[in-house]
């Protein structure tokens, strides 16, 4: 049997942690103030005034690094649940979750022989 008031905790949280950002960026929308002028519009580099153009390439070196540990992370993210019921789901979703970890593992070597992961 399904029972919605068994959710009202969900709901509250998702109706809280959705209004607070909402508000946050009202609220400094309606305090900031408003001031254009020439310097306001203007590129900022740590108040050393700007040299050269905006535009410039970098290296995909930066990207690749920034993907590796955009992978890994969502790994911890999917392991966590799994780790915290491991006694109630048996040794297929064990054997699943080594399937899962191997394959990281393998692009891991893969990203380390590439060469994705040395900075300089």
């Amino acid at each position: 049997m399904f029972l919605l008031y068994e959710y009202d905790i969900f709901w509250a949280f998702l109706i809280i942690s959705s209004l607070i950002p909402i508000l946050a960026f009202f609220i400094s929308g309606i305090l900031a103030p408003i001031r254009k002028g020439p310097e306001k519009l203007s590129s900022y580099e740590s108040g050393i005034e700007p040299m050269g153009d905006a535009w410039l390439q970098f290296r995909i070196r930066y990207y690749m690094f920034a993907l590796v540990f955009v992978v890994f992370d969502v790994e911890t993210v999917f392991l966590y649940p799994w780790a915290m019921s491991f006694d109630v789901l048996g040794v297929s979703v064990f054997i699943e979750a080594l399937i899962f970890v191997l394959i990281l593992i393998v692009g891991l070597v893969y990203a380390w022989r590439k060469g994705a992961l040395e900075w300089s």
